[in-house]
């Protein structure tokens, strides 16, 4: 059972190609960092991880998507693209928490943090690969959680204020991570779902306010 695996959470563009029939096994990922770029990288990335696998659109059974959180840009590049996949497919969509793709199989405590921009992050805690507190949003330094180390980018951004041990890796969600936490759903043959994004607060564009006059 081929799943097609897609995460714009963070700066990291994730595609790939992952067979879930029986475990999981990744047969083709690409992953690009540029977080200025995920439009014009993932429709690119997710045709290449076909190609590499051998597969085409047809042999699909699901669409994994990372819903976040994370920036609001970003993060709706991913989630359109796999909406705009099932529906042209006729295949569910399963979401997954982005930040599990970094705490799935963590050892002990473990905080999850990556970048949120304005100088925060988004944040869980892991027991034993099991998500126990978050995801939420905070900056570093008022966070308060007993954790014995922390991995992701945001925790390796902000070292010096969290004052833990941070792990070089992984820096981004998984892609296996990702596909081993919908893969239950998938085998199933479960419902999809409405694939929706863990923004967290308000995105940074807003509508503008009735203009005021200059002069009263």
């Amino acid at each position: 059972m081929l799943v097609l695996v897609l995460d714009t959470s963070t700066p990291a563009v994730t595609a790939a190609i992952a067979d879930v029939a029986s475990g999981v096994s990744v047969l083709a990922s690409r992953v690009t960092v540029d977080g200025r770029a995920h439009g014009e990288l993932l429709a690119p990335a997710v045709s290449a991880v076909l190609d590499q696998a051998g597969a085409g659109p047809s042999d699909l059974a699901a669409v994994v998507a990372g819903v976040g959180p994370g920036p609001f840009t970003g993060l709706r590049v991913g989630l359109v693209t796999a909406v705009a996949m099932t529906q042209a497919l006729g295949i569910p969509a399963y979401g997954v928490c982005s930040l599990d793709g970094l705490g799935r199989g963590t050892s002990g405590r473990v905080l999850v943090a990556t970048d949120a921009r304005r100088k925060e992050v988004y944040w869980a805690v892991y027991a034993d690969g099991t998500r126990v507190e978050g995801p939420g949003v905070a900056k570093p330094a008022d966070l308060s959680v007993s954790v014995d180390r922390a991995v992701g980018d945001g925790a390796l951004r902000y070292a010096d204020v969290l004052g833990l041990p941070v792990d070089e890796e992984p820096r981004y969600p998984s892609p296996a991570a990702l596909a081993a936490r919908a893969a239950r759903r998938v085998r199933m043959k479960a419902p999809g779902e409405a694939l929706t994004p863990l923004y967290l607060r308000r995105p940074d564009a807003v509508i503008p306010g009735e203009r005021k006059p200059a002069l009263r």
